[in-house]
């Protein structure tokens, strides 16, 4: 099968897609004898609820994981057992606090205030394409960075002088991490041993996290301490953080705000893209948006949560952008102990399963004859409200106890910046001779030579 993989490997979620497809759902690869790399690859829900909910206990994290991933440390994806029910334990009630909604809501405004609309307008004005893609990765690590570590990069501006350290060191090792999922342990060790490509990269990467992190970590930390008046009135998320893991290590400390920043930044900057993209190839959606928008007769120049709430089909929008672009395509996962699958499938602690999340939202055994179709109203229930999917069904999220903590910060971010574009620009799409749909080498769906589009300003 691995000529097939390499001919594809260029287009491998469509590949893979097609496969499932072909096959009922599930499938098995066999690698070559040295490589190890015998998978099973399963988009059928049954198969996906068994392994991130039912069977939960017997699909750790496990050490590869850890070593692919090895760059976010003690960070909550990668680990498991006390240390990730540590994590849960101090971080969802902090994400869930009405401070943590308050300053979330201002950090959003005020980076859209600040840095979105001086650079949309600019563009606007000189009648020039603009790459969302990119302006959606500096806004969406502008504000993660603001309300993890309240630090604001200013990465979004008029004229940058190019990209910020930090996120050039993410973009380089989020792309490393997708090597060392593809290729041979022995391979990217290999890289690692003599300091070259991406494993260079990686480790640079690494070393820039420290150099930007610790310092921050360090001042708050002497600050609380010393207990000032201003430090024992704040409840931001780097304060409470710190106070709820005394004891830890700095590092520790560091792979939990690199995490958060990182999974947050990286996955919020993918779903605005491919939710751009899908407007501009369906005007009649965006018009419906744009209808119940002019319908809250907004005067004020950024939406907040509170009127972004009233949009339900702007919500129902974004479901099915992210069913057919999930911003985490794809997870996988080792059975510590050898389990048969609902599908009859046998799986030891040798076999590498891998979950399609793309290739799921393209399954009409799943989603119905209509399953390309960009269709929100498949979102609409009879009430008018949300209709709620079962989330081994629709695992953007990922499913059972794993499930993103950070989904409810996901949707307040990009409906609020969605929103407000919607709002006060027309795009116009501009393809510059690219107009099939390539992905980037990342572990996050990326849109190849981003998303070029012209604004215009609406009257």
């Amino acid at each position: 099968m691995l000529p097939a993989l390499l001919q594809n490997a260029g287009r491998i979620h469509e590949y893979v897609t097609e496969l499932l497809r072909e096959s009922g759902g599930t499938f098995e690869i066999k690698g070559p004898w040295f490589a190890n790399r015998d998978m099973l690859v399963t988009g059928d829900p049954a198969n996906v609820n068994h392994i991130l909910c039912r069977n939960f206990q017997n699909y750790p994290k496990g050490p590869r994981f850890r070593k692919i991933f090895h760059v976010l440390g003690d960070g909550m994806i990668n680990v498991d057992s006390e240390l990730w029910e540590l994590h849960r334990k101090t971080t969802t009630p902090l994400m869930n606090h009405d401070n943590f909604r308050t300053s979330l809501e201002r950090n959003v405004s005020q980076k859209m205030e600040n840095g979105m609309f001086p650079v949309l307008e600019h563009y606007a004005q000189q009648g020039t394409h603009v790459d969302l893609q990119e302006i959606f990765h500096r806004i969406s690590f502008d504000i993660s960075f603001q309300q993890f570590l309240d630090k604001d990069l200013g990465s979004l501006c008029v004229d940058p002088t190019g990209d910020h350290p930090i996120l050039e060191a993410i973009r380089d090792g989020v792309n490393a991490i997708l090597y060392r999922e593809i290729l041979p342990e022995c391979c990217w060790k290999l890289q690692k041993y003599y300091w070259i490509d991406r494993e260079k990269k990686l480790t640079q990467a690494g070393e820039t996290f420290d150099n930007f992190i610790y310092p921050i970590l360090e001042e708050r930390t002497e600050q609380l301490n010393n207990k000032t008046q201003q430090q024992l009135h704040d409840s931001g998320m780097l304060t409470s953080h710190i106070e709820a893991h005394q004891g830890k290590s700095m590092q520790f400390l560091k792979d939990t705000f690199l995490t958060l920043i990182i999974s947050g930044g990286e996955t919020t900057a993918s779903t605005l893209t491919w939710f751009f993209l899908l407007l501009a190839q369906n005007p009649q959606v965006e018009a419906k948006i744009l209808h119940d928008i002019l319908q809250l007769k907004q005067d004020k120049k950024v939406f907040k949560v509170e009127e972004c709430q009233k949009l339900t089909y702007l919500h129902a929008a974004f479901c099915e952008s992210l069913r057919l672009f999930p911003p985490v395509p794809l997870n996988h996962k080792n059975p510590m102990e050898k389990d048969i699958l609902p599908s009859g499938h046998v799986v030891t602690p040798n076999t590498k399963i891998i979950m399609p999340f793309y290739s799921m939202g393209r399954m009409d055994t799943v989603w119905g004859e209509d399953c390309m179709e960009f269709k929100p109203e498949r979102w609409i229930s009879p009430d008018g409200g949300i209709k709620r999917q079962p989330s081994y069904k629709y695992p953007v999220f990922n499913a059972g106890p794993r499930t993103c903590i950070g989904r409810d910060m996901a949707f307040t971010v990009v409906k609020m910046v969605a929103a407000t574009i919607i709002c006060h620009y027309q795009f116009q799409l501009v393809e510059l001779h690219h107009p099939q749909i390539l992905f980037t080498d990342s572990m996050i769906l990326k849109k190849k030579h981003g998303l070029k589009v012209k604004l215009i300003k609406r009257k």
